[in-house]
């Protein structure tokens, strides 16, 4: 593999200023979506903004063939909660749909568009607070109900408080389109369920149990032809990426643990409430946001970059680079746009949205592109502040 010392070099090659103006949508736990425009001289403002309709908004989904925004609803104290969409205008702005509100169980933070011809014809959703993945058909209105809704209980017992139930914290299909996955940060299980494409039934499969105490999050797929299929699996309790093989050969697919990398450098320990949040892969890369890290500053956590790699024994297996600053305090999301020069990072608890350069080519992330307030700003480890952000291409 390329040296760290190696990359840094060539990112120096790269230009810091990005040209062509980018529409992006950020939501926040005040129940509030903002349209943002980036411009074609980096100035990124918030151009309108648009009550959700759902008390609070976790998530966002774009599905850029209809222009549909779906916003999911973490709350479920104060019903009726449940899923929102809206429409996406080409300057970023938004209309909700007349149908209004899909009532579902609510404590939902993750979305995921799979199944039918196109693979977005059904929607499924993790809720983590009540411990279940529901799915529906699309198009979603007010009286639409649910397909199948999952509901797990502990597989035994856990030590950390955290861990006091299922949490069901991301649902999303592999790149066959054949299997949804999802992280289960409370029972420290990765689940795996068969995809009948035409209706959008799901059959669960067998689970896999992680490290104890690792907390899955979020997790990736690494699909390249010249690799063996793997997951990358953000545990956020442990602050480590577990790389896990898949094995499709059977009605099931099968997960082995090869590799389990900190999401901090050799040699240095999580800080002390220190909390893994979101991942990206991307042209061989992995990133990682680090929450109340504070590497860069009081309010100022990292982002870790990885390089992929083959081990000895032909596992696919991650390398640490560097970390980077992520330019906001609790950093909750993040996503690399389209043409992959750029990273959009939500910054929860300090309510910013950090546009980073991203070299393309060596994958190291860069400068500060631009950075703009988005509401008000939350309380540190409560659900308040900025909760998502996403391109909208």
């Amino acid at each position: 593999m390329p040296s760290k010392y190696s990359l840094l070099a060539a990112g120096l090659l790269h230009a810091t200023t990005v040209l062509g103006a980018s529409q992006l949508i950020a939501s926040h736990f005040t129940g509030n979506l903002y349209s943002l425009t980036l411009s074609d001289n980096n100035d990124l403002s918030i151009t309108s903004q648009t009550r959700s309709g759902n008390f609070w908004p976790a998530w966002l989904d774009f599905d850029s063939q209809s222009n549909t925004l779906y916003v999911v609803d973490e709350a479920n104290w104060f019903p009726p909660n449940g899923v929102t969409t809206f429409t996406v205008a080409a300057d970023g702005s938004l209309t909700q749909n007349n149908d209004g509100q899909t009532v579902t169980s609510g404590a939902e933070v993750h979305s995921t568009l799979y199944g039918g011809n196109d693979g977005r014809s059904f929607l499924a959703l993790a809720h983590y607070g009540s411990s279940k993945i529901s799915t529906f058909q699309l198009p979603l209105t007010s009286s639409s109900r649910a397909l199948q809704e999952f509901t797990f209980r502990l597989s035994g017992p856990k030590s950390n408080p955290r861990q006091d139930a299922p949490h069901p914290h991301m649902v999303v299909p592999d790149p066959t389109g054949r299997f949804l996955f999802s992280a289960d940060l409370g029972d420290d299980q990765i689940r795996a369920y068969a995809i009948d494409s035409a209706t959008g039934l799901l059959t669960e499969c067998p689970a896999t149990a992680t490290n104890p105490g690792d907390g899955p999050r979020h997790l990736v797929f690494y699909n390249d032809c010249n690799a063996p299929s793997a997951i990358f699996v953000l545990n956020e309790l442990s602050n480590s990426v577990g790389v896990w093989n898949v094995d499709y050969s059977g009605a099931c697919p099968s997960l082995a643990l090869t590799q389990t990398i900190s999401t901090f450098p050799e040699n240095v320990q999580a800080p002390q409430g220190a909390k893994a949040a979101a991942i990206q892969e991307r042209d061989g890369f992995v990133y990682v946001s680090n929450r109340r890290d504070r590497s860069f500053g009081q309010q100022e956590d990292s982002l870790a970059t990885f390089q992929i790699g083959i081990s000895d024994d032909g596992n696919v297996e991650l390398d640490f680079i560097e970390a980077t600053s992520a330019h906001s305090f609790f950093p909750r999301t993040m996503q690399i746009n389209a043409a992959g020069d750029l990273v959009a990072v939500g910054g929860q608890t300090s309510a910013t949205v950090a546009i980073i350069e991203r070299n393309a080519t060596t994958g190291l992330l860069g400068d500060l592109v631009a950075s703009v307030r988005v509401g008000q700003a939350g309380t540190l480890d409560e659900e308040n502040g900025l909760s998502a952000v996403i391109w909208v291409e």
